[in-house]
């Protein structure tokens, strides 16, 4: 039997294969894919990692300092609602006692609701319903002029006041009324009597009316 030695031949063509011109280049580029990898893994990566520590270490403090302050701050809205609302009720009692009703503050208060552009004086609460959004039936005509309704009387008997006199036409009365109503001094304020008369001199009809109500003493 013939028997052949292929041993010394396979590593001659692997010497001559590894000596090879594309063999060489193929070891060169995979080196420097390697030793770019490595730059950019220390020149980027790296410190980019380190950015994203020294962040999330940035942002646990934060965390922990925000709560700190939330825990110091408990209570705080509840406390400021109440100093509001405190504040508003002084506020409203002031107003109270220096719209003490004696004869003069009345009769101010009456001139005030007669006067173009002036609103009486009211509480916050009645501010709120004769303003936009407020009652409808307590609600102010802001562009009505007082100037249509006169005082001929004013009387006032153990509290219950007697108004009489006379307007241009029965919105006239209607708006007075609702300024008497929404008024500190006034309260209960409603029509007595109310009829369109004729002038005698000059024959010009107008609403003769007749308001009662209370005077908030």
């Amino acid at each position: 039997m013939i028997k052949i030695n292929l041993l010394p031949q396979k590593r001659a063509k692997l010497r001559v294969a590894s000596s090879e011109p594309g063999s060489r280049d193929l070891i060169i580029g995979a080196a420097v894919l390697a030793g770019a990898a490595v730059v950019v893994f220390f020149a980027l990566d790296q410190p980019k990692r380190s950015q994203l520590h020294d962040l999330e270490a940035s942002n646990k403090q934060l965390d922990k300092q925000i709560q700190e302050k939330q825990e110091k701050l408990k209570g705080y809205d509840q406390l400021k609602s109440a100093f509001d609302a405190s504040v508003e009720r002084a506020q409203a009692i002031n107003r109270l006692m220096n719209a003490r009703v004696v004869p003069a503050n009345v009769l101010n208060e009456l001139g005030e609701i007669l006067t173009l552009g002036h609103l009486p004086m009211m509480t916050e609460e009645m501010t709120r319903k004769t303003g936009n959004g407020g009652d409808s039936n307590k609600q102010f005509d802001l562009t009505w002029d007082p100037t249509h309704v006169w005082l001929t009387s004013y009387s006032d008997k153990n509290g219950e006041f007697t108004i009489e006199g006379g307007a241009e036409a029965e919105v006239d009365v209607t708006q007075f009324a609702k300024r008497l109503d929404a008024s500190v001094y006034f309260a209960d304020v409603s029509p007595a009597h109310q009829e369109r008369v004729s002038d005698k001199d000059s024959g010009i009809t107008y609403f003769k009316f007749t308001l009662t109500g209370k005077v908030a003493y």
